[in-house]
């Protein structure tokens, strides 16, 4: 992989595999050729991570190219910065996930987001868990919290769950 272009490859896979995907290829197994898995796995991601976003994609209209660029930007600095390119071996599963209904400090839906958030920054979401899915899309549009804003700030406020709180409260 080239770093300094790594965001190109990134567009140019996500173009492709809507194409593909348009034209029936609708499964995340058979979706890629080798060197476009070799790339997802080189930025932390997963096969069905990127299908998600690429299916959400065509058949809701969201996440955009560029919404899905910088989500998985943050997920690969946070691949490269702090797991040195190892992919994690634990993985979250629906059972690990707060309810929908849960809160923190009032705020609906938090518990789960961060928690998937958590995740997806260290590549432990399991492939029927998807961060940025539409739940997640309608808490961020109504606290206007762009996805890989949230993403960023889950990274930096660490295991704070106040300060994010705040953050959604100061966002909306």
């Amino acid at each position: 992989m080239k770093h300094y272009s790594w965001e190109s490859s990134f567009l140019e896979i996500f173009e492709t595999c809507i194409e593909r995907y348009r034209a029936g290829s609708k499964n995340p197994d058979e979706l890629y050729m080798p060197d476009e898995m070799a790339f997802i796995s080189s930025i932390g991601y997963k096969p069905r991570e990127f299908f998600d976003f690429i299916e959400d994609h065509v058949e809701e209209g969201e996440p955009s190219p560029i919404t899905a660029l910088l989500i998985a930007s943050v997920r690969r600095d946070y691949f490269i910065s702090q797991q040195e390119s190892q992919p994690s071996s634990h993985e979250i599963t629906t059972d690990d996930l707060p309810p929908r209904d849960a809160e923190i400090e009032g705020i609906r839906w938090l518990p789960r987001i961060i928690t998937k958030a958590r995740a997806k920054l260290r590549g432990e979401l399991h492939p029927n868990i998807m961060y940025a899915c539409g739940g997640d899309r309608n808490f961020l549009k109504q606290h206007d919290i762009h996805p890989a804003d949230f993403l960023r700030f889950i990274w930096g406020a660490g295991e704070s769950d106040e300060k994010i709180a705040a953050y959604v409260r100061q966002s909306g």
